[in-house]
């Protein structure tokens, strides 16, 4: 059987250290999107390393190694096909703020396998600590067509919630560029899909799609700068459900329901940065194809 759940879970957490400075800070927020128009304020502070402030999702790819999606397929007990495997989702609780430098130890280990009858789901966690202690945990929760059918626990349910009742309290968009996969690919993830026309329509894609890291890290950005004020210290924990593809060159529509009392600031309104403590409830779609989803369940809770 390609996934031998038992060996999957009961493995030893794989341990690497990892390190990173400014210029792959820099480097991945241009591959989300960052940096236009390429003298605003507001955009240097992603861009100019004399201004630098850390995205916390930049922790997805901090160290430059393959992702959690792609780093789940090479541990023990796991033997799949990668144009059989999906990204399902990804959380990420933020310890402390994310240097602009810094060297950690990161350990990562299947924590949950999952049986779907005709698909297998699983959660790869990955552990950083640095010298001064823990600084992040993320999640990626890994979909694989086929491999399921062992019997095992199904898990919970795949299907996304409802998003929240009455219309949102903030809409942005942010548009993509054509290039956006392939800049974006720079910080580590080598996925064929995202660049290999031949592949992708091996995977059943029309063409190469964006990462859906570059997603998640490009709709954080447009929360922070909208209701944060671009404090990225502030975040606590994000988390997302992948509910579909977002192509190069397309339009992220974010819709944002924030708590009674917070008022966003990104986008000309008052109250910037006054927000105190909560959560921002988030979805997010593809304007070109009649607002098809792409992010579900996405949480941005801040402190």
């Amino acid at each position: 059987m390609p996934i031998d759940a038992a060996g999957a879970l009961g493995a030893a957490p794989r341990v690497r250290e990892i390190a990173w400075d400014h210029k792959d800070v820099l480097l991945y927020h241009l591959g989300i999107g960052a940096g236009r128009p390429a003298t605003d304020p507001r955009e240097l502070r992603y861009t100019l390393e004399s201004r630098l402030h850390v995205l916390p999702s930049f922790a997805t790819v901090a160290g430059g190694g393959a992702p959690g999606v792609i780093a789940a397929l090479s541990m023990p007990g796991v033997d799949v096909d990668l144009a059989q495997v999906l990204h399902g989702g990804q959380r990420l609780r933020l310890h402390r703020p994310v240097p602009v430098r810094g060297r950690a130890s990161a350990a990562s280990r299947v924590v949950a396998a999952y049986d779907k009858g005709t698909a297998a789901v699983l959660v790869l966690r990955t552990e950083v600590t640095d010298a001064d202690g823990p600084l992040w945990t993320d999640e990626a929760e890994v979909y694989v067509r086929g491999e399921g059918g062992w019997g095992g626990d199904r898990g919970p349910s795949g299907r996304p919630s409802p998003p929240p009742a009455g219309p949102p309290d903030h809409v942005a968009e942010q548009s993509l560029r054509e290039d956006q996969a392939l800049l974006y690919r720079l910080s580590g993830d080598w996925n064929p899909l995202h660049a290999d026309p031949e592949f992708a329509a091996r995977a059943g894609f029309e063409r190469p799609v964006l990462h859906g890291l570059c997603t998640y890290g490009a709709t954080l950005r447009t929360v922070v700068d909208t209701l944060l004020d671009g404090d990225v210290s502030r975040v606590r924990a994000y988390r997302t459900r992948f509910a579909g593809v977002m192509y190069p060159g397309e339009t992220l529509r974010v819709r944002m329901w924030w708590p009674a009392g917070a008022d966003g600031g990104g986008a000309g309104r008052t109250g910037a940065g006054r927000a105190g403590t909560g959560e921002v409830r988030v979805t997010v779609s593809a304007v070109e194809r009649d607002d098809a989803a792409v992010l579900a369940d996405t949480v941005v809770r801040y402190g």
